[in-house]
């Protein structure tokens, strides 16, 4: 059975999905856009590094050496 591009189906296992599996991927949809809202509302960091917050994942890298404290 091919699986149809229209959203109807689960392209994992071909299956309609349930309700609830669909409510939990509306959830999983709000809950992100909400995050990305927040994300964007933060103030920027003068002269910080970019990319992810060294102190939330435990890797502070510059100049291509890596060091954990």
């Amino acid at each position: 059975m091919p699986i149809k591009p229209d959203g109807d189906d689960n392209p994992a296992s071909g299956r309609p999905l349930t309700p609830e599996a669909e409510r939990a991927l509306a959830e999983a949809a709000e809950r992100r856009r909400l995050a990305d809202e927040k994300a964007a509302r933060q103030p920027t960091e003068i002269g910080g590094q970019a990319g992810p917050d060294p102190a939330r994942y435990g890797d502070w890298e510059k100049g291509g050496i890596a060091s954990d404290f």
